[in-house]
């Protein structure tokens, strides 16, 4: 399974995504600068965390433009898998690959610590190894991650399934409407989260919660391709 690392200019944890890819499946994975217009021989697609484009205008504004972002619709078209962490969440709603929008947290504050997130849809590419109603230890750090939406997307996004992490009760660290810390598109191959699984891939980081994210997309990919479980 081949996984790409998309790299903006701003982009800073576009090496903790490779490592997490490296480290927890051992697949290959490729850095591919924003300015790349193929992404045809990627199976999953990580969009990172950081400050893409030093967040002028807003978070994402500028990302979504970037020509890379083309093969990244048209991937997701084709069901490949989109993960969008932090600032890459903000790029796939800028993009209209996923609903809604990112805001400045409720507090006006950035918040970087380690977050309780509650398992809302355990039947995803991104998700299947994890239990429904889990909960996980996986950290944030962002200053605009109060996730917002309409009504009417809420509710169809809430009957969809689309509702992938809640914050757990009590602990939403920016506002977010309904404790939403990620959310999938319809078909369900695009994430985007707010906080960081990356940086949870082993206990040494404070929590390895963040490790099933990537052993549950290879194991959904082999088990779809008809692939051999290694190892």
């Amino acid at each position: 399974m081949n996984f790409a690392v998309l790299v903006f200019p701003g982009s800073n944890c576009d090496i903790d995504c490779y490592k997490a890819v490296e480290d927890t499946i051992g697949q290959p994975v490729d850095y591919v600068w924003h300015t790349e217009t193929d992404l045809s021989k990627y199976d999953c697609i990580l969009v990172p965390g950081g400050f893409s484009y030093g967040d002028y205008l807003r978070c994402g504004a500028i990302a979504r433009f970037a020509p890379v972002m083309g093969a990244l619709v048209k991937a997701a078209a084709e069901g490949k898998y989109v993960l969008g962490i932090c600032n890459g969440f903000q790029i796939l709603t800028e993009a209209g690959l996923l609903p809604g929008a990112l805001m400045r947290n409720n507090s006006l504050k950035f918040r970087c610590h380690q977050a309780l997130l509650k398992v809302e849809n355990a039947n995803t590419p991104f998700t299947s190894e994890y239990n429904q109603g889990e909960l996980i230890h996986i950290p944030i750090a962002h200053g605009e991650g109060n996730y917002y939406c309409d009504a009417e997307t809420l509710a169809e996004m809430q009957a969809n399934g689309q509702i992938v992490f809640r914050y757990e009760a009590g602990n939403n660290p920016n506002g977010s409407i309904d404790d939403i810390a990620g959310v999938s598109n319809k078909a369900g191959n695009v994430l985007g989260m707010m906080p960081h699984p990356e940086r949870a891939v082993s206990e040494l980081l404070g929590s390895a919660d963040g490790k099933r994210m990537f052993t549950s997309i290879l194991s959904t990919w082999r088990e779809k391709h008809g692939a051999a479980v290694i190892g």
